[in-house]
Order: C-alpha cells, then sequence, then structure tokens
C-alpha cells in the first residue's frame, strides 16, 4: 500500500510557522535599570514575568544617582525602577520619560544590621555606645538609602561622633558587602538585603522606624527609549499586579 502526503501538510505547516513567528514578534525584551535595594526582589519578579508574558527582563543595578547620569548620557535604558521618586519626577520634567508612566512601586525601609547575632540590639542602641570602629552606608550623594542613613544619625546627634568610622559604599550592595564581609562591624542597609519571608535572615538589625528619616519612596517609570516597546508596558503593569506586590512585600517593603 502506497502512502501518499497529505495535500494539507504543507498548509498545516505554514501554519504553525505563522503561529510561532507572532509569539515571536509579540514576546520582547526590556532594558531595565534597577536601584541595588531591589536586585533580589526583581530576580524573583523576573522569573514570573517571563514564564506570565512571554517577554525577558535584562537588570543592570546600581545606585540611583549613576543610573541618572547615565540615562542622561544616553544610556539604553527602557524602564527605570528608581531608590527615590525625586530622581524620576526629575526625568519626568526634562523629558526623558513617557508620560503619565511614573508610579510608586515600593516604599522602602532601613535597618541597621551585623553579620554577627546578637551585635545590634532591637533599638539600635549599639549606634551610642560607639564601640565598633567602622559603620558602613551607601553614598548619600547618589543612593537614597545612603541619604536617609545620614538623617537618622544627624537625628541620634551622631554625625561628628560617627564621622572618622564611616566606610562608604558607592551604592547599597558595596555598603552591605561591606558589613557582609567583616570589614565594617555594622552598617545600614536596605532591609530588602536581609530580610526574606516575615524576618531577618541573618546576624542582627535594627529596623529603623520610618519617622527617623524622609520616606524612601520608590518610583518606576518608562523611559523615552521604552516608549513603543510592548515589554516595558508589561513590566510596569505587572509590577502593579498581586504577584509581583507578593514578592515586593515578602522583602520588607509597604506598598
Amino acid at each position: 500500500m502506497t502512502i501518499r502526503a497529505s495535500r494539507f501538510a504543507p498548509t498545516c505547516l505554514a501554519s504553525l510557522l505563522a503561529v510561532f513567528a507572532v509569539g515571536a514578534v509579540q514576546a520582547d525584551e526590556v532594558q531595565v535599570a534597577v536601584a541595588a535595594n531591589f536586585t533580589a526582589p526583581i530576580q524573583a519578579i523576573a522569573a514570573d514575568f517571563e514564564k506570565d508574558t512571554g517577554h525577558k527582563l535584562v537588570a543592570a543595578y546600581g545606585a540611583t544617582g549613576q543610573f541618572y547620569t547615565q540615562i542622561k548620557n544616553g544610556a539604553p535604558f527602557e524602564v527605570f525602577l528608581s531608590a527615590d521618586d525625586t530622581t524620576p519626577e526629575k526625568l519626568e520634567k526634562e523629558g526623558d520619560t513617557v508620560k503619565g508612566s511614573r508610579f510608586t512601586y515600593a516604599i522602602g525601609t532601613l535597618a541597621l544590621w551585623s553579620a554577627k547575632e546578637g551585635y545590634v540590639d532591637a533599638k539600635g542602641d549599639v549606634l551610642k555606645k560607639n564601640e565598633y570602629q567602622h559603620l558602613s552606608i551607601a553614598n548619600p550623594k547618589a543612593a537614597p538609602y545612603g541619604l536617609a542613613a545620614t538623617q537618622v544619625l544627624e537625628k541620634l546627634k551622631l554625625t561628628e561622633a560617627t564621622k572618622a568610622k564611616i566606610v562608604e559604599g558607592q551604592n547599597i550592595t558595596q555598603a552591605y558587602q561591606f558589613v557582609s564581609t567583616g570589614n565594617a562591624e555594622l552598617g545600614f542597609v536596605a532591609l530588602s538585603q536581609i530580610y526574606k519571608d516575615g524576618k531577618v535572615s541573618s546576624g542582627s538589625a535594627w529596623i529603623v522606624p520610618a519617622s527617623m528619616h524622609d520616606p524612601i519612596k520608590q518610583d518606576a517609570v518608562i523611559l523615552n527609549k521604552g516608549k513603543d516597546n510592548a515589554a516595558a508596558k508589561a513590566l510596569v503593569d505587572y509590577l502593579k499586579g498581586p504577584k509581583a506586590a507578593a514578592v515586593i512585600k515578602s522583602y520588607g517593603y509597604q506598598l
């Protein structure tokens, strides 16, 4: 018995190829500048985002102030997840963002942290005892968490007493690394760096009351380079959704 190829096979094959081609067109890539404090949450969110939308998120991590300079100098970022609300607002006023796309995706929390168990007490009195040699903070001119740390020291009247002990990281990731490696006994970090599922994951920490510094409102915005990128719009929408919200809260942020 001779088996003949169906005359419909080429048509079916062409249809299948067309479906895959449409999917390939719809799936896109978005270049995102991410404030260093939000590294762990966005990595967790990215996996769900790619699975749920088909779009790919490509992230770069750093200090908000440095990202501002890079964006102004033509960096290829399409979405900016800032560690403050003033930098995206400034970019908005300067015409570098898609109108109406800016929103607050998280409110950050500052923590005083040591990699040593029991070193930092629940009220942060270890700061006043002044028995440490090094206190790590992020660069207050580039990183909002660093600025918040200086405001706390000012509030506690410890600015002068700690001036010679401060080691300054370029961003909040480096400030964390100084403490985690033991180069500083303690330091001000983002709670998200040491917090997961409702508790501090290692060492000891004082969660700084929000009243001791300016609010750390973290805004996201679509930049002009992402204006026509479907993945950029999809990411911003996804960050407003319930899956992303659950991840953000699990790292100690408020919404």
